[in-house]
């Protein structure tokens, strides 16, 4: 089983209470490729300039992560500035310049068009819709989105959302697409434009899937040392369609288990600036943030 994804590649400028880091590597494909990578193969499309080097795409390296799908184009690569305060949960962008990202049009290699899960990371949705265009097999679409998109193009994002299976997006922004306050009545709106599971990432509130006959609610894990919440919903969203893609089914049961295992990429993403602490990461580590956050909630009925 694999993962097609589709996303940007970028340079990140981050800065945090805790440190700062300067033209990193990062981008929302980057954090999911990386957190999904731990658990099947992932067929990546994004773009890049003639400024990321073979330095940077060690990032990558070692990692069940195909770039066949990574195009070069003339140009800078997509960057973006970033700054917290200590509540991590808020942040204010300083900048953003899109490069080559700006005009990409996603291209599939013909051995990314039979693909398992679908995953549409966080673009223009005429770019979403170019990608769905091209697949010519899949069991799952799994998706991304923005305030961006819900402001600006959202007849462009309703017809992407006719075709996908589960919406990823936090939780304001599920209130905003369906211009509903209350999360589980925004949730019914949005199943009746297209995807039948919604999943509300909620910053270190958690996380909270809600189906048709299925409500879950995932706890954060209460972190001693936190860095960088930079890549951590994409982290999430990579945890979780990861380990959905070794799956044979997709009932509640494994729904909930990937809730866990997002959460769980999630905080392990905020322990270290960019995607240091994906890189190093080992499938125990996973394993062990997973029982740790069975184990919050879990209690004997007396």
């Amino acid at each position: 089983m694999s993962i097609l994804a589709v996303g940007s590649v970028a340079f990140d400028t981050i800065r945090t209470p805790f440190g700062e880091a300067k033209d990193i590597v990062g981008g929302s494909l980057t954090y999911f490729a990386l957190a999904a990578s731990q658990f099947t193969d992932v067929n990546l499309v994004a773009v890049v300039g003639e400024d990321f080097s073979e330095k940077h795409m060690a990032v990558f390296a070692n990692k069940r992560i195909d770039l066949q799908g990574l195009q070069r184009a003339p140009g800078k690569t997509f960057r973006w500035g970033g700054e917290y305060s200590y509540n991590l949960n808020d942040r204010e962008t300083l900048f953003t310049e899109l490069n080559v990202f700006e005009s990409f049009q996603p291209k599939l290699p013909p051995s990314y068009r039979q693909a398992d899960i679908v995953f549409l990371g966080n673009m223009h949705p005429s770019l979403q819709l170019s990608v769905l265009e091209q697949v010519e097999s899949k069991r799952l679409v799994g998706m991304d989105s923005m305030n961006l998109w819900i402001e600006t193009t959202p007849s462009e994002l309703r017809e992407v959302l006719r075709h996908v299976d589960i919406l990823k997006i936090d939780d304001s922004e599920a209130r905003q697409l369906a211009d509903e306050y209350n999360l589980r009545k925004a949730a019914a709106k949005i199943h009746a434009m297209g995807p039948k599971t919604l999943v509300a990432t909620r910053g270190s509130h958690g996380s909270m899937l809600i189906a048709d006959d299925e409500l879950f609610v995932a706890p954060a894990y209460p972190l001693e040392d936190e860095q960088d919440p930079t890549g951590a919903g994409d982290s999430f969203a990579g945890g979780f369609f990861g380990y959905l893609a070794q799956q044979a089914s997709l009932d509640n049961g494994v729904l909930r288990q990937a809730m866990i295992f997002g959460n769980a990429m999630g905080s392990l993403c905020v322990e270290d600036f960019g995607t240091k602490r994906l890189q190093r990461l080992t499938h125990d580590e996973i394993l062990d943030r997973y029982r740790s956050l069975k184990r919050l909630t879990h209690f004997e009925d007396l």
